[in-house]
């Protein structure tokens, strides 16, 4: 190959990543980071969203993001030294990937909080099937006893972010997006699916112009000072979500630990 034909499939290359870098907007790939995401399926099609694993037998996602029966993906972020992925592709090769990474998980494994005879809250705990090595990175919860950031506080949002719905025609971008976005006020209409409960304690809003959440985004983690402190509920469909919609973590930091101990 001449040195023209090279130049010229970088070129082509780099302007199909660019193409694909816009379908996140506002989002640079995450690199190293959120390596503790997951992805979530439906099994009858027309659902994807994303969850976060906080330990080696649990997940947490939107509510809304279940429901049925789903497969969790686990460990699609990883990064893995060269020497290691080459290791890996051999080790697939032959006797496939560890069958605990993806799994089909019942509705009988997944916890939706609810008080009392309200409506319940769009998010949800998922019990795996079996654990996850340990060595896959989790990400960490705030104390029991926290409070959720402040107004104007910077927060930073993950995703593949499709822009259709048809995820059949809308591959995965390469690498998992990552973008920063700022705590703002909820306006009158920015707030779960009217089917879930919705209260100033429970939910936040982020906007940031230029970062918006896409169709597979919901369910997502919302980081803060490294720490778990919110769930993407926004579920756009036709078009991104800016502002953006999120429950608070710190509201339901008891009934995360709880539930997780009354279900060994």
């Amino acid at each position: 190959m001449t040195m023209l034909s090279i130049v010229f499939v970088f070129v082509i290359a780099g302007s199909a990543s660019g193409a694909i870098e816009k379908r996140i907007v506002g989002g640079i790939s995450c690199k190293e980071d959120r390596q503790y995401h997951v992805q979530i399926e439906s099994l009858q099609g027309g659902m994807t969203c994303g969850g976060a694993l906080i330990n080696t037998r649990w997940v947490i996602t939107a509510s809304h993001c279940a429901e049925r029966v789903v497969k969790v993906k686990i460990g699609l972020n990883n990064q893995l030294p060269l020497l290691k992925e080459v290791k890996s592709f051999f080790k697939n090769l032959f006797s496939g990937p560890p069958k605990n990474l993806e799994q089909e998980v019942d509705p009988k494994q997944q916890f939706t909080f609810k008080e009392g005879d309200g409506p319940p809250h769009d998010i949800m705990l998922i019990k795996l099937n079996e654990d996850v090595s340990a060595k896959l990175p989790t990400i960490k919860l705030p104390p029991v006893e926290c409070e959720k950031p402040t107004l104007n506080a910077q927060v930073q949002i993950g995703g593949w972010g499709f822009k259709t719905a048809d995820v059949k025609k809308a591959s995965n971008p390469k690498n998992l997006k990552c973008a920063n976005t700022e705590i703002t006020e909820c306006g009158e209409n920015d707030k779960p699916d009217s089917k879930y409960h919705s209260e100033e304690a429970t939910t936040m809003c982020a906007h940031k112009p230029g970062v918006d959440s896409c169709f597979g985004d919901a369910g997502t983690a919302v980081e803060y000072n490294h720490l778990l402190h919110g769930i993407i509920v926004s579920n756009p469909v036709d078009k991104c979500a800016n502002p953006i919609v999120m429950l608070n973590v710190c509201h339901y930091r008891k009934w995360i630990a709880e539930t997780m101990r009354n279900n060994p």
